[in-house]
């Protein structure tokens, strides 16, 4: 009786540490998604920067 009560116990463990990997999993996620999220967002001041160079090139010579 005691040894079948001790496998559910490992059991219920074993459940609750795949519901924490999901936990940690969707963190990671989260930080990854700022991460980009940044990342794009300098770029797309640099790209602004081009565009708008190239822009003001084209006009000059218009």
């Amino acid at each position: 009786m005691r040894r079948t009560t001790m496998i559910k116990q490992v059991m219920k463990f074993l459940r609750d540490e795949e519901g924490l990997t999901t936990v940690e999993y969707a963190v990671a996620g989260g930080l990854v998604a700022a991460t980009l999220v940044v990342a794009f967002g300098e770029l797309g001041d640099g790209v602004r920067g081009v565009i708008t160079g190239l822009t003001s090139a084209i006009s000059t010579a218009t």
